[in-house]
């Protein structure tokens, strides 16, 4: 029971033992009212009640001030309530601040993966930087190749010193004709008993000598290829014009006539010496691409190749090769535009190497068009000669 109850039962119960137990009232002999008991004990009662039920409201009242017990308590559980919420904001803070650093850290590292997988070189990049070394490596043994061949052949042209054909048209072709029999006797020139029948037979005289698989047969094979462009270009090499022959008026002119079947020779023969030159074995190929040739069919195997099997090798596996169409699929973008480049780096290649070509060609239809119309110049009438005195 609290206080406020307590006080007003205390209260009540003077009032009833007053009102119960007291005398009577007492009266003065003339009748006036003197002292009444009860309506002391009433009138103490009633300021008793009053008293308490103050006491009561001011304890209330001082219970409910800013100071007071009450209050003291509320604010104690409004302060509570504000430790816990400012706990749980720091919580969440620090849940937040730990995800933030935990995803932060993830993204760096996708990042940091990325970048290592736009930089980590692709080994399809390595392949074609390896036959991009074959290539330009051979392309400088075809050069040598070719220019070797051309220095042969423009001294047999001309029939300098030291070749058949200096000593006459007839040396000439006996010379030839014994190269084709020591190397590409057939059967019918064995049956007529000029010579042994050859595994090349007649390889001087087919095509399929010069153009095979991009890289020729060894030595063997460049023998052949150059054996036949020489039947192809000029088999027959006219005799040499030695002596009293360079010296007359006739011999003269025959030599200037000479020259410039000289000249249109070795130009013919410049052009189909880059043919074998460029199929010429000359730079060694490595595993993968050995494995390429295999997997082309290409047998038997080779190890050593040209500069146009290099070259060859390096479009086919763009466009045929499975383990390249593999790789292409999980290439980065990166990688994807390096590739793009490499066959942006190949294209310029073949641009100048069709450059160079081109002005092969246009020097060759120049002389073409030169040699056409020497023969179809005709004068419209005989002129007398030329009478210097005159002048």
């Amino acid at each position: 029971m609290n206080r406020s109850s307590f006080l007003a039962s205390a209260a009540l119960g003077a009032i009833l033992g007053t009102a119960l137990f007291s005398a009577g009232p007492a009266s003065s002999q003339g009748g006036a009212i003197v002292y009444d008991p009860t309506l002391a004990a009433l009138e103490g009662a009633m300021k008793l009640i009053q008293t308490t039920m103050s006491d009561t409201l001011n304890a209330i009242t001082n219970q409910l001030t800013t100071t007071g017990p009450l209050a003291i308590i509320l604010k104690m559980g409004f302060s509570q309530n504000a430790n816990y919420a400012r706990g749980q904001i720091a919580a969440q803070q620090q849940i937040t601040d730990a995800s933030n650093t935990a995803m932060a850290r993830f993204h760096r590292d996708v990042r940091n993966a990325s970048i290592r997988d736009q930089h980590t070189t692709s080994p399809m990049h390595c392949a074609h930087v390896d036959n991009g070394q074959t290539v330009i490596a051979g392309g400088a043994q075809s050069w040598k190749v070719s220019n070797a061949i051309q220095g042969v052949q423009d001294q047999r042209g001309e029939a300098v010193q030291g070749m058949p054909a200096y000593f006459g048209t007839g040396q000439a072709i006996e010379s030839l004709n014994q190269l084709h029999f020591k190397r590409y006797c057939s059967q019918t020139e064995a049956s007529a008993g000029l010579c042994q029948v050859s595994q090349n037979q007649n390889a001087d005289q087919r095509a399929s000598t010069l153009f095979g698989t991009g890289t020729l047969n060894g030595q063997d094979g460049v023998n052949a290829a150059n054996d036949y462009v020489t039947h192809l270009i000029q088999p027959i090499v006219p005799a040499a014009l030695r002596g009293d022959q360079l010296t007359s008026l006739t011999g003269k002119e025959a030599s200037a006539l000479r020259r410039e079947y000289e000249a249109r020779m070795s130009l013919a023969r410049n052009v189909l010496n880059d043919a074998i030159a460029e199929q010429t074995p000359s730079v060694p190929l490595n595993a993968l691409q050995q494995q390429q040739l295999q997997n082309e069919g290409i047998t038997p195997a080779i190890t050593t190749g040209s500069a146009l099997t290099a070259l060859t090798l390096d479009v086919h596996r763009r466009y045929s090769d499975i383990n390249w169409a593999a790789q292409l699929q999980s290439m980065t973008p990166a990688a994807v535009e390096r590739e793009i480049a490499n066959e942006l780096a190949v294209t310029n290649y073949l641009l100048l190497e069709n450059y160079r070509m081109t002005m092969k060609h246009a020097v060759v239809a120049a002389t073409q068009l030169a040699a056409t119309e020497e023969q179809n110049f005709h004068p419209a009438v005989e002129m007398p000669a030329l009478n210097v005195s005159n002048q």
